[in-house]
């Protein structure tokens, strides 16, 4: 699959943009603040439903405009594909698929991406809510119908919350609050499915992450995946800090023998947990509060990875998710979304990035600086200033002269 059109009307600092793609490697290149990120973060969001910046969708309508629009031609084995997407800063998104009305959640059927970016670091730095986004990310491309899933999962998330804030202000004790066990019924049904299929996609993830890994450092480090549990009395917020306490096996791992099923741990732990949920307002146990812990050398690499090594295992995961999103295709590769990726790398590890994509159907790439793209990946190139095109195929200097004379847009991202 690759995208060969893509249309934009007041998306990010973009009031109307029109751009055509071919297969292979195109370098999207423009100085900071231009409006690169944009383009691929548009792309993203088809096969996604949501950002890699920013969790809101009004943050991605210009400044001074009521909706937002993503329009993309895809082609796959000879058939193309029309999408169409209505970000609304008041009301329901909604969404067209070859012109026929659609639901937002059916467009990942169609788009397959996979976006590398800076903000990949924070995958093994950062909090356990962006392994989450990862994870959930690669499970609505591999399995659509999970969009809708998780979108009611928070609904009755929220709705229960409420009325434990609610119960709290009032003083009420357990035996009083007996609508709470319909949210729990309807939380542990929506909540189990998504424990299960994570789990079931860290056990798939395995295989092609040590294989990815390795292609980038050209060593075994031994990158592992184990699911942390709320459900199970896992805290997300409790980091191992030794090899003992991160080598004590997968909680989640769906080929443990002696467990009860899901359903039951998860109605189990609410029951156990009634009265701490009670004092604090929130629910504490579900897939909402579970983690991913990302071991190299038997340790937790949160503590113990260099900048490279975490640098190296954020991109095994993303090239581990493409590998998957491949064998599972039967239009073709996803599309590889590179932003900004190559200045975070020494050369080293440039080459052997640009080495594991290059075979890649499509690969579109971002990039300040030309010349810290791969020369295998830089043979096409398009110029952006201010939220517009510049030129394709241009010499540098002619761009920047350009960029000069383009008034710039106060929403530019």
């Amino acid at each position: 699959m690759h995208v060969a059109r893509l249309s934009l009307t007041d998306f990010r600092n973009y009031r109307s943009a029109e751009l055509s793609f071919e297969r292979g490697a195109t370098v999207i290149v423009g100085r900071n603040g231009q409006g690169k990120t944009n383009l691929v973060e548009a792309i993203g969001y088809l096969a996604t439903l949501g950002s890699h910046r920013v969790s809101s969708d009004q943050a991605l309508i210009r400044s001074g405009a009521d909706a937002a629009i993503i329009r993309a031609l895809l082609s796959a084995e000879g058939r193309e594909v029309l999408l169409e997407l209505q970000l609304n800063r008041q009301g329901a998104n909604r969404a067209q698929v070859n012109r026929g009305a659609a639901k937002p959640r059916d467009l990942p059927r169609y788009a397959h991406t996979v976006l590398f970016a800076p903000e990949d670091l924070a995958i093994v730095r950062g909090e356990p809510s962006v392994r989450r986004r990862m994870l959930d990310g690669l499970l609505v491309q591999r399995i659509p119908r999970l969009a809708g899933v998780m979108a009611d999962y928070d609904r009755v998330l929220k709705q229960r919350n409420s009325l434990l804030k609610s119960a709290r202000a009032r003083g009420l004790a357990a035996s009083q609050l007996t609508t709470l066990d319909i949210w729990d019924e309807r939380l542990v049904e929506l909540g189990a499915e998504l424990v299960d299929r994570r789990a079931e996609l860290v056990a798939e993830l395995r295989e092609p992450l040590a294989a990815a890994y390795r292609s980038i450092v050209d060593d075994d480090h031994r990158p592992e995946l184990q699911s942390v549990l709320s459900i199970d009395g896992a805290d997300p917020d409790d980091e191992p800090t030794d090899a003992a306490s991160a080598t004590g096996g997968d909680v989640s791992d769906p080929e443990t023998s002696g467990r009860a099923p899901t359903t039951e741990r998860f109605a189990s732990a609410l029951r156990s947990l009634r009265r701490r949920e009670l004092e604090r307002g929130v629910t504490l146990a579900g897939p909402h509060r579970d983690d991913v812990r990302l071991l190299l050398n038997d340790l937790p690499a949160k503590g113990y990875a260099s900048h490279g090594e975490s640098w190296s295992f954020a991109l095994a995961l993303r090239l581990a998710s493409a590998e998957l999103l491949r064998r599972d295709s039967t239009t073709g590769d996803p599309v590889l979304l590179l932003d900004d990726v190559f200045a975070e790398l020494d050369r080293m590890r440039r080459e052997r990035l640009a080495a594991a994509v290059g075979d890649f159907e499509q690969v579109l790439i971002t990039a300040a600086v030309l010349e810290d793209v791969p020369e295998p990946l830089a043979g096409r190139v398009i110029r952006i200033a201010a939220g517009a095109v510049v030129d394709e195929l241009a010499p540098l200097r002619d761009a920047e002269s350009s960029e000069a004379h383009m008034p710039s847009e106060a929403s530019g991202v």
